[in-house]
């Protein structure tokens, strides 16, 4: 038997392929089959019946603490952004001290302080924005780089987009966690079904990042 995925004569793809993540939930739905094994689960006795309805209830409180964790790892995400715009307004300040900083930059960040916290991709794009333009403006005066105060903020910044990376890793483990239980069958599965669950979407970047990414930088 040859092998199903064969390097040296399969049709390879010299372009290569990217990864984007599939905006698309997928609903939970469960066929009369499910249906049948419930029946014959009290056909044949109380015992067995009342055991799955157990195992059902056990299901649904797994489910819902799931879910309460991934609000939880969201809200952490959400916090460390916080953190970083105020680091970031906190450097607008002191660079603007110096020299005359864009406007747009403190238009950019005043709106993120307004803005829903909820949105990861967007909320992301305009930080890494407003990051950016405050580090063009420190590379063209080397004398605000020896600015202590300004050198905290910005180790700050760079310290605080780590922890972003990584609570979004935490986010997305929740995700996958979630999209894996609710198609566990039978019991979690029918409780997802008959509570209308779907899967999650986990975190993705923005086209900007992703070209931005491709990019040549040194």
């Amino acid at each position: 038997m040859a092998n199903e995925l064969d390097e040296l004569n399969a049709v390879v793809n010299e372009n290569g392929r990217d990864i984007n993540v599939i905006e698309k939930q997928i609903k939970v739905s469960v066929g009369k089959g499910s249906t049948i094994f419930e029946v014959l689960l009290w056909v044949l006795g109380i015992i067995p019946g009342v055991i799955f309805l157990f195992r059902k209830i056990k299901a649904k409180e797994y489910l819902d603490k799931v879910q309460q964790k991934l609000q939880h790892n969201a809200s952490t995400v959400d916090n460390y952004l916080e953190q970083r715009v105020v680091v970031l307004q906190n450097a607008a300040k002191l660079v603007d001290k110096a020299i005359k900083l864009d406007k747009e930059t403190y238009t950019e960040i005043a709106k993120l302080r307004s803005g829903k916290a909820d949105e990861f991709t967007t909320s992301n794009a305009a930080i890494e924005h407003a990051s950016r333009a405050i580090n063009v403006q420190i590379e063209k005066y080397p004398e605000l780089q020896a600015h202590k105060e300004i050198a905290d903020a910005m180790q700050q910044n760079s310290y605080l987009q780590k922890e972003i990376t990584a609570a979004r890793e935490v986010y997305n483990d929740t995700v996958n966690e979630w999209n894996r239980a609710i198609f566990v069958w039978p019991a979690q599965k029918i409780v997802a079904a008959k509570n209308g669950y779907t899967t999650r979407i986990p975190f993705s970047v923005s086209k900007e990042t992703k070209k931005k990414a491709k990019e040549v930088f040194f």
